[in-house]
């Protein structure tokens, strides 16, 4: 059972996502709340699975809170998906560096609603191709706004390969058969590399990826090239 979490000040919106999700036989929305600091606070006391979180809300915006979960060792396993208006904004990049698994626009179709909910739930990236490659575009290309020398430093050889490759949007399967090793190993390098560098999860990958260069937006192949980046990984 995936265990939900909804925070949107709008309780219009709220009630439709609560409609559309309970229906499902494999998710519950355990609480809902109408601002950040109310949504960190049921994150804190509920654990939940997946938090659905908009960005632009009263007293604590979506940003902050995403920060604030985060932050907490104790909600380590909480997955934050972002929800937006506009499918892509200026905030969009900042909540992923906060540390949100993906984000969804708020009039997708409901069957991508609920893949969605399921991907961030297994701890994929939930980051569709053709946003994100518009997102890595306008964003990534910015100056950092962390020291990413560092993390880097940690990885082997083989482990920025797959960092790379995470970044272009490869599933595990992929991985392995680019690099032609088992979706097992593919998975350990993975799990390794986000273990070193403090990633919670493959969508902080993917930003860690751009903002040290270790790939770049429209590069060809530098041993790690930077195509379609995104697809929600098996």
């Amino acid at each position: 059972m995936i265990r939900m979490l909804l925070v949107d000040d709008q309780a219009l919106i709220r009630a439709g996502f609560r409609a559309l999700l309970d229906a499902e036989d494999d998710i519950e929305v355990v609480a809902e709340a109408a601002d950040g600091l109310r949504g960190v606070a049921l994150a804190a006391r509920h654990v939940p699975d997946v938090v659905l979180l908009d960005i632009q809300m009263p007293v604590l915006d979506g940003i902050e809170a995403t920060r604030r979960i985060a932050a907490d060792p104790a909600l380590a396993g909480v997955r934050v998906v972002i929800l937006t208006n506009y499918g892509l904004d200026e905030y969009v990049f900042d909540a992923l560096r906060a540390g949100a698994a993906g984000f969804l626009v708020k009039d997708t179709e409901p069957e991508d609603l609920l893949h969605g909910v399921r991907v961030a739930a297994r701890g994929d990236a939930l980051l569709s191709p053709a946003i994100t490659r518009k997102l890595i575009d306008q964003y990534v290309s910015r100056p950092p706004g962390v020291n990413t020398d560092d993390a880097l430093k940690v990885l082997t050889r083989r482990e920025r390969e797959v960092v790379a490759l995470v970044a272009r949007g490869l599933s595990n399967d992929e991985i392995a058969a680019h690099m032609v090793i088992s979706p097992f190993t593919a998975k350990t390098h993975v799990s390794r590399a986000m273990i070193k560098t403090g990633a919670r999860d493959r969508a902080q990958l993917v930003v860690l990826a751009y903002e040290s260069g270790l790939i770049t937006p429209r590069s060809g192949d530098a041993g790690q090239s930077g195509g379609a980046v995104g697809r929600s990984p098996t």
